[in-house]
């Protein structure tokens, strides 16, 4: 063996290399101390002999003929320190990658070192020969490796092996302070587990030193040239929710911060993390909904919102420096992340939008396929959402007060969302209020946190203080101490006034569920509802340019291109809002919402004050203090709006919420019909049209289209257990319109009433609300001269009206289409100018949409009275409603089958929506229905205007034409006989009664009265069926139009005698007459 193996021989033997990571170490490490203890240590007897005594660690074999283990036992024996000091040098290379020794790696062992290190040159010369690092060089090693600009310039190789390791190189040589010193701390945990426990503390005080210095990095970043310290912040929370274990990376900024906090003379704490805020925003607002790394960007900013003293911060910093300027909220940070969205970033530019592109050349599927992605991405969206605004409240009252405060601040500052004229200018709109993006987030984000307390049963609810609604003039300081944070709400208009002797009982604080459900339902206003209307707009204007477009086609013209271009764009934008609003998760939260809402609103109707509650019954007590003064009726206009939405855009929904269905209809029946809990007769009427949407469908379809599923609908319908309430509710709606008060009333009223014709066909097949209907009729017909005229009689006298117009208006316009459309065949419009040319066209587009209107209109009240007559015949065949039956139905077919036909015949009846055979049949389906009633039939000649045997000859013919039943056309033929016998005696009559005295006439109607009645207030006398059918339209005298009702009219008994003494003796008469003088 030679001298160098022996050597090595013996040191391997020595106990004290086990200190170090290698054999190379331990020589190395020996031959650096030789020449120090030589000159260090005189040549003594005695150092020898106290060492020895000492030190007992030396082993008893070594060789002291060998230097170097005699040198390395003495050095050991000597210093032991230094061999701790060793292994605290190689911890610190291990740990922070940096090294002062740049001797040849092949003297070093691999064991314990790591491959790459930075070469701390300058201050290797400063520390003249020392080539270790220790815990009182370390702070100054640090601070000098974070000042290097190229640390990759100064790697080193720590062992022999020269291996390509690029990872090492990429670890060692990493340019950035952050992710540098978290890469540190992530190695100190790591050596804390593996060092033995007297280097414990020292990978301790190593761990203590990274987030000291990341401390001071982020106190001053300006001395870091060429690094965004805070972006690096930003980057490494990003990362570290990128990778499996972000715990380590929040432990690390956690200690951090708490140094930041614990010193602020330097910089404060906000002014170390806004700018972190500030990057955050910048990058997040170019992120799309379907990114996955938009996600991780979330959850960095749940982690801000978990952490007090952060979420404190950035509530602060997201308040707008002018509250007023709505749109300055969704420029801060939360509302950047609100207006990520599927929807146009930018309206109507559809140019980068990531979304439903060429939609006419995909199929239903593959677009079905990409909305489920957008709902997917949605639901997440939502969720993360639904935790930062949920941890923001509960992490302090700090932070509440500000989160609130906030959105307190935003809605009020975007109320002009709700305004009208809103839509129309949207070139002002979106310079001065947030997007429809930002409040359908914020809107799904504040559903969610009402769930814990949306469920229509739960005593929670009743917790809720309507007063808050009412509350004005309150300053910041009882905003923060009564929890009353939104603004501007007592200048809504409430359900019904406040009674001028109530005074508002306000709470001492409000619960965070009665700000909570206040929010969410003022959110859903201005948001939601502006929305709905979009996709109506857009829908129609969608089917307009497809018809436009296939005319074009049709025709070669040149426009066709353009359109579809226009139709691409639009359609782009349509399915967008499609999937922007119909995200099943969010439907499902707001049905929860208005079903509790509306079962809320029945509890305050009856007055319920109680902990539970009350089970709904009827007749409703009188209101008395009640807190509906306190309602804004958004609340309820929301609720409707959402169920329309549901019944356009989601049927499916409504099947699948069966229980939410009845809290629904026990709203509709409480405020529908009553002007007492709801004062506004647009918003009862607009409950028509919920009622519609919720109710089952029975229409037809077109052809492969399936059927929707209404067994849950139809279920709860027949099982409602105040069917009879709903039914009437319905009725008193429909009449209640009729004078809303509103300049424009006579044309609202039809549409209004438009949804209530399918309701009543619906009621009219099931037989528990057939009965509702039944009953309210017959009470009608025993109390037709009460003081108010009864319900039932008001309806269909206002029915019969609205028939009459509606009818008579779709005949015009129908006329003056046929003449527009014969001009223009006859090619009459080519010689005219352009504009001319124009007019003609504009005129015939807008005859056709007003007569295709009153058509649709016309055939449902038409239809509506064939159904009613089934079944209901008492009250018709009252003289003043006969009458005005007959002659409707004979003026109707004098146009549909007599002479008069001929001017109605357009070009494709199906385009007016003109159903000729339907009325026709419609129309003798009431005949029939009445026909049994002698009266009725002996009205029907009585109609001097339009009646005739011809024109019932005529029917019979169209309804052969159109091939009905032949046993109703037997039947019609009948009655047809039956009534020209009537009007054969009726004209012998007549003859009778021509010479009557003025007196004896009606001065309304000039027929001779039989049952004349004194007005009151006029003292004029007409036929009581006159003044019946007057006072069911206008409760005033006609002739002095004072305020009068059917129980103050007096029979005129001496008249009457008169009269009839003369028909008496006019009946004696008559024969003697006809005799002449020969008889």
């Amino acid at each position: 063996m030679t001298d160098q193996g022996n050597n090595n021989h013996n040191i391997s033997c020595n106990p004290f290399a086990a200190l170090f990571s290698s054999l190379a170490d331990a020589k190395q490490f020996a031959s650096s101390q030789k020449p120090q203890q030589q000159s260090a240590q005189p040549p003594s007897e005695d150092s020898g002999e106290s060492q020895s005594e000492s030190e007992n660690s030396v082993s008893d074999s070594v060789d002291d003929n060998d230097d170097s283990v005699a040198e390395i036992s003495r050095s050991f024996r000597s210093r032991q320190e230094l061999c701790e000091q060793l292994n605290v040098n190689h911890m610190i290379q291990r740990i922070f990658l940096i090294t002062l020794d740049n001797s040849d790696p092949s003297l070093r062992g691999g064991n314990g070192i790591p491959p790459r290190c930075v070469y701390l040159e300058e201050m290797a010369a400063d520390l003249d020969g020392q080539d270790w690092l220790d815990m009182d060089n370390i702070e100054q090693a640090l601070f000098n490796r974070l000042l290097l600009l190229e640390p990759g310039n100064h790697l080193i190789y720590m062992t022999s092996c020269s291996a390509v390791n690029l990872s090492a190189d990429r670890d060692a040589g990493e340019k950035c302070a952050i992710p540098y010193l978290f890469a540190c701390y992530q190695r100190a945990n790591e050596e804390l587990t593996k060092v033995p426990e007297k280097l414990h503390s020292f990978a301790v005080r190593c761990k203590s030193l990274t987030v000291s210095n990341a401390r001071t990095v982020l106190l001053t970043p300006e001395i870091y040239v060429n690094q965004n310290i805070h972006e690096q912040l930003l980057d490494l929370l990003l990362e570290g929710f990128r990778g499996a274990r972000p715990e380590e990376v929040v432990e690390f900024v956690e200690e951090v911060i708490a140094g930041l906090l614990s010193d602020q003379e330097v910089r404060t704490f906000e002014e170390v993390i806004v700018p972190v805020f500030d990057i955050f925003q910048g990058r997040i607002k170019d992120l799309d909904l379907c990114q996955p790394l938009l996600y991780f960007y979330l959850d960095v900013l749940l982690y801000f919102s978990h952490h007090k003293d952060i979420a404190k911060v950035l509530m602060e910093h997201i308040q707008p420096k002018d509250p007023a300027n709505g749109l300055q909220y969704q420029k801060s940070l939360l509302g950047v992340v609100l207006n990520i969205s599927c929807l146009l970033k930018t309206p109507g530019v559809v140019e980068g939008h990531g979304y439903f592109l060429n939609p006419s050349r995909s199929s239903a599927q593959e677009t079905k396929v990409q909305e489920a992605n957008i709902h997917q991405f949605m639901g997440q969206f939502h969720e993360k959402l639904h935790q930062i605004l949920k941890s923001l409240l509960q992490r302090s009252s700090e932070t509440r007060h500000l989160l609130l405060t906030w959105l307190g601040n935003c809605l009020q500052a975007n109320a002009g969302r709700a305004k009208i004229w809103a839509n129309q200018m949207p070139e002002i709109f979106f310079q001065m209020y947030a997007s429809d993006a930002f409040f359908l987030n914020l809107g799904a984000a504040l559903l969610k946190l009402c769930q814990p307390f949306c469920k229509p049963c739960s005593p929670k609810l009743l917790t809720f203080n309507p007063t808050y609604c009412a509350l004005k003039d309150v300053s910041e300081e009882e905003r923060r101490n009564r929890n009353i944070h939104a603004r501007g709400l007592e200048k809504e208009t409430c359900l019904i006034p406040l009674p001028p002797q109530q005074q508002v009982e306000s709470a001492q604080s409000y619960s965070l569920l009665t700000e909570n459900l206040i929010f969410t339902q003022l959110t859903m206003h201005l948001g939601f509802h502006r929305l709905h209307e979009q996709m109506v707009k857009m829908n129609q204007s969608l089917h307009r340019l497809q018809v436009t477009w296939q005319d074009a086609q049709r025709t070669g013209s040149p426009m066709s291109e353009q359109l579809l271009e226009q139709f691409e764009r639009l359609m782009i934008v349509y399915l967008s809002a499609k999937a922007a609003t119909t995200q099943p998760a969010m439907l499902h939260c707001c049905l929860n919402l208005q079903a509790s809402t509306a079962a809320l609103l029945v509890q305050l109707s009856i007055g319920n004050q109680g902990p539970e509650h009350v089970a709904l019954t009827f007749p409703l007590a009188s209101l008395h203090n009640s807190t509906l003064c306190y309602i804004p009726e958004f609340f309820a206009e929301n609720m409707g709006d959402f169920f329309i939405f549901l019944r356009r855009f989601a049927d499916d929904v409504l099947e699948t919420s069966a229980e939410s269905l009845e809290h629904i209809l026990n709203f509709i029946t409480v405020f529908m019909g009553n002007v007492e809990r709801m004062k506004n007769p647009h918003l009862r009427a607009k409950l028509a049209e919920v009622l519609e949407a919720v109710m089952p469908h029975m229409e037809p379809l077109a052809p492969g289209v399936a059927q929707p599923i209404v067994f849950q609908r139809e279920r709860v319908f027949c099982s409602y257990v105040h069917a009879p309430q709903l039914a009437e509710a319905l009725i008193a709606v429909f009449v209640d319109i009729e004078f809303t008060g509103d300049p424009h009333q006579f044309e609202q009223k039809f549409n209004y009433r438009r949804p209530m014709y399918p309701i009543l066909k619906y009621m009219w097949s099931k037989d528990g609300y057939r009965e509702s209907i039944k009953h309210l009729a017959n009470y009608a017909s025993e109390n037709l001269e009460a003081m108010n005229p009864p319900l039932f009689l008001r309806f269909l006298n206002l029915l019969m009206n609205d028939a009459i117009f509606l009818l008579d208006e779709a005949i015009q316009y129908l006329s003056k289409i046929k003449i527009l459309q014969l001009e223009r065949d006859r090619g009459e419009w080519e010689s005219l100018a352009p504009d001319a040319r124009r007019e003609k066209e504009s005129s015939l587009q807008m005859f056709g949409q007003l007569g295709r209107f009153h058509n649709i209109m016309s055939n449902e009240t038409i239809g509506t009275l064939a159904f009613l007559t089934s079944d209901i015949k008492g009250i018709f065949v009252q003289p003043f409603l006969a009458e005005r039956i007959i002659s409707m139905l004979n003026y109707f077919l004098q146009h549909l089958v007599g002479p008069k036909m001929g001017a109605l015949k357009v070009k494709d009846f199906s385009e007016f929506d003109f159903k000729p055979q339907q009325l026709v049949s419609d129309i003798c389906t009431i005949y029939l229905n009445l026909g049994d009633e002698e009266n009725f039939c002996a009205t029907v000649p009585k109609d001097g205007r339009s009646y005739s045997p011809t024109l019932f000859s005529q029917t019979v013919r169209v309804l052969k034409k159109i091939n009905k039943p032949g046993d109703m056309i037997v039947a019609f033929g009948l009655l047809a006989d039956k009534i020209k016998s009537h009007a054969d005696r009726q004209q012998q009559e007549e003859e009778t009664y021509a010479d009557a005295p003025d007196e004896f006439l009606d001065p309304i109607m000039s027929t001779l009265m039989l049952d004349p009645v004194l007005l009151p207030s006029s003292n004029v006398t007409v036929d009581r069926s006159t003044i019946a059918r007057h006072l069911l339209s206008d409760q005033t005298d006609p002739f002095n139009r004072s305020p009068l009702t059917m129980d103050q009219i007096k029979p005129n008994e001496e008249l009457k005698q008169q009269i009839l003494q003369w028909l008496d003796q006019h009946r004696q008469d008559k024969p003697q007459q006809e005799l002449g003088p020969s008889g």
